[in-house]
Protein backbone atom coordinates (compact mmCIF):
# COMPACT_ATOMS: atom_id res chain seq x y z
CA UNK A 1 0.00 0.00 0.00
CA UNK A 2 1.35 3.41 -0.97
CA UNK A 3 1.55 6.35 1.41
CA UNK A 4 0.18 9.77 0.52
CA UNK A 5 0.73 12.88 2.60
CA UNK A 6 -1.70 15.74 2.06
CA UNK A 7 -1.22 19.23 3.43
CA UNK A 8 -4.46 20.98 4.34
CA UNK A 9 -5.62 23.93 6.43
CA UNK A 10 -5.97 23.37 10.18
CA UNK A 11 -9.70 24.15 10.17
CA UNK A 12 -10.30 21.44 7.57
CA UNK A 13 -8.33 18.96 9.65
CA UNK A 14 -10.39 19.79 12.73
CA UNK A 15 -13.60 19.34 10.75
CA UNK A 16 -12.46 15.96 9.45
CA UNK A 17 -11.45 14.88 12.95
CA UNK A 18 -14.90 15.83 14.21
CA UNK A 19 -16.67 13.87 11.47
CA UNK A 20 -14.40 10.87 12.00
CA UNK A 21 -14.96 10.93 15.76
CA UNK A 22 -18.73 11.11 15.30
CA UNK A 23 -18.56 8.01 13.09
CA UNK A 24 -16.12 6.29 15.48
CA UNK A 25 -13.48 6.08 12.76
CA UNK A 26 -9.97 7.35 12.32
CA UNK A 27 -9.38 10.25 9.95
CA UNK A 28 -7.51 7.81 7.71
CA UNK A 29 -10.48 5.41 7.59
CA UNK A 30 -12.84 8.27 6.80
CA UNK A 31 -10.56 9.60 4.07
CA UNK A 32 -10.11 6.17 2.48
CA UNK A 33 -13.86 5.51 2.43
CA UNK A 34 -14.68 8.90 0.96
CA UNK A 35 -11.92 8.77 -1.66
CA UNK A 36 -12.90 5.22 -2.61
CA UNK A 37 -16.51 6.28 -3.10
CA UNK A 38 -15.37 9.10 -5.39
CA UNK A 39 -13.78 6.71 -7.82
CA UNK A 40 -16.26 3.89 -7.34
CA UNK A 41 -13.90 1.51 -5.55
CA UNK A 42 -15.51 -0.06 -2.53
CA UNK A 43 -14.04 -3.43 -1.53
CA UNK A 44 -17.02 -4.54 0.57
CA UNK A 45 -20.23 -2.68 -0.26
CA UNK A 46 -23.12 -3.36 2.10
CA UNK A 47 -25.60 -5.97 0.92
CA UNK A 48 -28.44 -4.31 -0.94
CA UNK A 49 -26.54 -1.06 -1.47
CA UNK A 50 -26.47 0.41 -4.99
CA UNK A 51 -22.78 -0.51 -5.28
CA UNK A 52 -23.49 -4.13 -4.30
CA UNK A 53 -26.35 -4.40 -6.79
CA UNK A 54 -24.22 -2.89 -9.56
CA UNK A 55 -21.35 -5.25 -8.77
CA UNK A 56 -23.69 -8.27 -8.83
CA UNK A 57 -25.08 -7.17 -12.19
CA UNK A 58 -21.61 -6.84 -13.68
CA UNK A 59 -20.24 -10.16 -12.40
CA UNK A 60 -20.88 -13.46 -14.13
CA UNK A 61 -22.98 -15.47 -14.55
CA UNK A 62 -25.04 -13.25 -16.81
CA UNK A 63 -28.67 -14.31 -17.32
CA UNK A 64 -29.77 -15.54 -20.71
CA UNK A 65 -32.81 -14.10 -22.43
CA UNK A 66 -34.72 -17.24 -21.39
CA UNK A 67 -33.80 -16.52 -17.76
CA UNK A 68 -35.09 -12.96 -18.11
CA UNK A 69 -38.33 -14.23 -19.66
CA UNK A 70 -38.79 -16.69 -16.78
CA UNK A 71 -38.18 -13.94 -14.24
CA UNK A 72 -40.68 -11.64 -15.97
CA UNK A 73 -43.27 -14.45 -15.95
CA UNK A 74 -42.66 -15.12 -12.23
CA UNK A 75 -43.06 -11.43 -11.43
CA UNK A 76 -46.28 -11.22 -13.46
CA UNK A 77 -47.66 -14.35 -11.77
CA UNK A 78 -46.95 -12.91 -8.34
CA UNK A 79 -48.77 -9.64 -8.89
CA UNK A 80 -51.93 -9.06 -6.93
CA UNK A 81 -54.92 -7.23 -8.28
CA UNK A 82 -55.26 -3.72 -6.95
CA UNK A 83 -58.45 -3.24 -5.02
CA UNK A 84 -59.74 0.25 -4.53
CA UNK A 85 -62.83 1.41 -2.77
CA UNK A 86 -64.71 4.53 -3.57
CA UNK A 87 -63.88 7.00 -0.81
CA UNK A 88 -66.64 9.34 -1.91
CA UNK A 89 -69.60 7.23 -3.03
CA UNK A 90 -72.42 9.24 -4.59
CA UNK A 91 -75.15 7.58 -2.50
CA UNK A 92 -73.66 8.93 0.74
CA UNK A 93 -74.48 12.55 -0.16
Amino acid sequence: MANLNIEMPDDLVRSLEGIAAAQRKSVQQLALEQLSSLIGVNPDPRAGSPAAVLRAMQEPPHPSSADVDALDAAIAAGRLAVRTRDLFPEDSL
